[in-house]
């Protein structure tokens, strides 16, 4: 049973043309089954259409719903009005933009400056060893994928680097990080001393403090602080 709940959003507002920002608060009944992008859907439709937030494929792939509710980042879409109110044990919600980039307008945030981090991990292979002479596909055993296949399902939601306790002026990032140690992972990878250089460096994984914070807060439940922990071990 869903049941319908009486809950209450407390949104974190800002206009760019004023630059004024301010804590708006909502009261809205909701099914249990609605996820929180639908209660946000609701409030445009009933009550605000001026309130902002992001979202795009709404299953948990894209991961441009990411919020923080009642202090935990997560996707807008996977979190259920009933399952807030249990694990929350609370009706009442308060909504903030993510922390890893300068707010557009109310919840939604500069995702492209937030990506900015990611590509200087260099998310792809650097530079591919040459295909077999065999066949036309670089074959990677199953021992070996099974190494690093759970990191390759992040979705760069950023959950993870907002809940980071590292300071974001001086990490590169647990999600940055972890691109970069995946292609270390990848056997097709040959141009490993520059991702070396990367990984250790000022702003690389050596900044992480291990708190698993990141582990914790993931979407796709990735440990990804086991990966960074591969990171400061060398061992890939």
């Amino acid at each position: 049973m869903s049941g319908v709940y009486n809950i209450t959003l407390e949104i974190s507002r800002y206009d760019p043309d004023t630059r004024l920002s301010w804590v708006q608060t909502y009261q809205v009944e909701a099914g249990g089954i609605l996820r929180f992008v639908d209660v946000l859907r609701k409030i445009n439709d009933e009550q605000d259409s001026t309130l902002a937030w992001s979202s795009s494929c709404e299953h948990a792939q894209c991961g441009s719903c990411g919020i923080i509710v009642n202090g935990k980042p997560l996707l807008a879409c996977e979190l259920l009005v009933k399952d807030a109110v249990e694990q929350f044990d609370t009706h009442r919600f308060r909504l903030r933009p993510l922390t890893i980039a300068p707010v557009l307008r109310d919840l939604a945030v500069d995702l492209e400056k937030a990506y900015d981090r990611v590509h200087e991990a260099k998310p792809y292979l650097i530079n591919p060893a040459p295909l077999p002479k065999e066949g036309d596909e670089y074959r990677i055993s199953q021992e070996t994928l099974d190494t690093y296949i759970e990191a390759t399902q992040c979705i760069n939601c950023f959950c993870c680097a907002t809940a980071c306790i590292s300071s974001h002026h001086h990490f590169i990032g647990p999600n940055a990080t972890m691109a970069n140690i995946v292609r270390l992972m990848d056997p097709r990878e040959t141009a490993k001393e520059e991702r070396m250089d990367i990984l250790y460096r000022e702003d690389g994984v050596y900044r992480c403090h291990t708190s698993r914070a990141c582990s914790f807060v993931c979407p796709k439940d990735i440990d990804v602080s086991h990966f960074l922990a591969l990171g400061k071990e060398g061992k890939f």
